[in-house]
């Protein structure tokens, strides 16, 4: 398969995730305080999750390629917000609010990769 095919793929998944995502970050938006970035907070932990399971699951149920760059670097990638993570992080900061900035890096990261190893854990058997 072409990078110009693969390329169309993987726009397809992140069209997708990207789409999910502002959908999900509106959602929690709404139903969460402002004083926190929650929505990316979550969406990090189910993007990290759902990747430990894609990984999990493609040890015993090989995916083509296609496949494997649709789900991970187009939806998971278009789902995930490690971008605004950053942002969002120096904005605290900017703000003083340096132990909010400092317990959401810590959680973020954390709670991330023990999202992926649970999420691995539960399919890599």
């Amino acid at each position: 398969m072409s990078i110009s095919s693969l390329s169309l793929i993987v726009g397809a998944g992140g069209f997708l995730g990207a789409s999910a995502r502002f959908l999900l970050t509106q959602w929690i938006g709404a139903h969460t305080s402002p004083a926190f970035p929650w929505s990316t907070f979550w969406i990090n932990l189910a993007g990290s999750f759902a990747l430990g399971l894609l990984i999990g699951w493609s040890l015993k149920n090989p995916l083509s390629p296609e496949w494997r760059f649709f789900l991970s670097t187009g939806l998971c990638g278009g789902f995930t917000t490690f971008s605004a993570f950053s942002a969002e992080t120096l904005s605290l900061m900017q703000h003083g609010a340096y132990g909010v900035a400092g317990a959401y890096v810590v959680a973020s990261v954390l709670g991330g990769v023990l999202a992926a190893a649970i999420g691995y854990a539960l399919l890599a058997r």
